[in-house]
């Protein structure tokens, strides 16, 4: 089944809080997504990276365990 879509879309101001890994950001339609992974170690590191630190405040939320 084939689908013909047309659009017509204006974006104003778009703004990305986080991307990880799996993240897919789309504007518009798509038949078909693939996964992809990619690991590049482009400053040719042969070590692990020192543990990050905060940055700043943060507060730590508690969830309630559910019933």
């Amino acid at each position: 089944m084939n689908f013909i879509i047309h659009q017509s879309i204006s974006i104003h101001f778009v703004k990305i809080g986080a991307i990880t890994n799996s993240s897919v950001f789309q504007i518009g339609s798509t038949g078909h997504i693939q996964a992809q992974s990619d690991i590049h170690n482009t400053g040719g590191y042969t070590e692990a990276a020192d543990p990050a630190e905060p940055a700043g405040e943060y507060t730590i939320i508690r969830l309630q365990q559910p019933d």
